[in-house]
């Protein structure tokens, strides 16, 4: 599998031995991993110095986080350490008291969340939300919906142009749900699909826009080992097949190894490590905070 180069220049294959691949549809006409230069002066996501707190409580603090197109960037450490509030800030549910975020070449000191599928960016959530009552079909067309151009008149009325749209957020949403091996079960109601399904349908509608930026919070939390090991080679193939970066947050450290291109270790709001799955693994840093694991020979964490 093709090497990614991060911010820092630094080249990391990803890691995977043994994993049966899943499949791998032709990559998007006219995507092209861009030169190590480019994805270092324009990089898809960059946090400048982020501070949030809330009261007397600091939930992150002079964080800068930088990545590079078509990453795969964890985000870990313990309970409390401001990972979620990482993931809110990007996606603008939570305004910093300092510092700014950037989004590709747009800088803000707030992101418009109305705006972020325009954007580019997508989020899927901790807790499920998907429309149980809906088919996984049109579960997956409703991340779509801000492209919608045709009034609620024309839908109602089925004007030429609102049936061709239609028609092309319906062949989009079959393409991700066939991409996803989903087919069988599009027409199933979303509720009624097992859990490892169910999270399955939500990258589904996350990843049907082909967003530039994809934000994961917890995407395997509730999983066995086989749903884990099967939806990360779905995220592993969003990528590789359609230029998507991706930054995830994840308990499950023997996932994040194998899955991430690099990792990004925060404890108490403050970033303790920044680096390769081998460089953080080695961290005495971070093997204190995460895991509590004395000094001494004992210097990889746990998978």
């Amino acid at each position: 599998m093709s090497a990614v180069a991060t911010a820092n220049a630094k080249t990391l294959p990803l890691t995977g031995e043994g994993v049966e691949e899943a499949r791998v549809v032709p990559a998007v006409a006219g995507w092209r991993p861009a030169s190590a230069a480019l994805r270092a002066a324009v990089p898809v996501l960059a946090l400048e110095d982020i501070s949030v707190s809330f009261g007397g409580v600091v939930a992150l603090r002079d964080v800068d986080l930088r990545v590079a197109e078509g990453e795969i960037r964890a985000v870990i450490g313990p309970n409390g350490a401001g990972k979620s509030s990482l993931l809110n800030v990007v996606s603008g549910l939570y305004r910093p008291d300092r510092g700014r975020v950037q989004l590709g070449d747009r800088h803000f000191s707030h992101v418009p969340t109305s705006r972020l599928a325009g954007f580019g960016v997508a989020r899927t959530f901790q807790n499920l939300a998907l429309f149980k009552g809906l088919s996984v079909l049109d579960n997956v067309m409703m991340g779509l919906v801000h492209r919608r151009r045709a009034g609620f008149l024309q839908q109602i009325a089925g004007t030429p142009w609102a049936r061709r749209e239609e028609a092309a957020n319906r062949a989009a949403a079959e393409e991700i749900v066939g991409f996803l091996h989903l087919t069988e079960a599009s027409e199933r109601i979303a509720g009624t699909l097992p859990y490892g399904l169910q999270k399955r349908v939500e990258l589904a509608r996350a990843l049907v826009a082909r967003p530039k930026l994809l934000l994961l919070d917890e995407p395997l939390a509730g999983m066995t080992l086989t749903e884990k090991q099967e939806l990360s080679r779905h995220i592993r193939n969003a990528r590789d097949s359609y230029g998507t970066t991706i930054v995830l947050i994840e308990h499950d450290i023997g996932v994040v190894m194998d899955l991430s291109d690099s990792i990004t270790v925060l404890d108490h709001g403050c970033k303790i490590a920044d680096g390769t799955p081998d460089q953080v693994r080695a961290n005495q840093a971070v093997i204190d905070a995460y895991l509590g694991v004395a000094h001494g020979d004992e210097t990889e964490l746990a998978s």
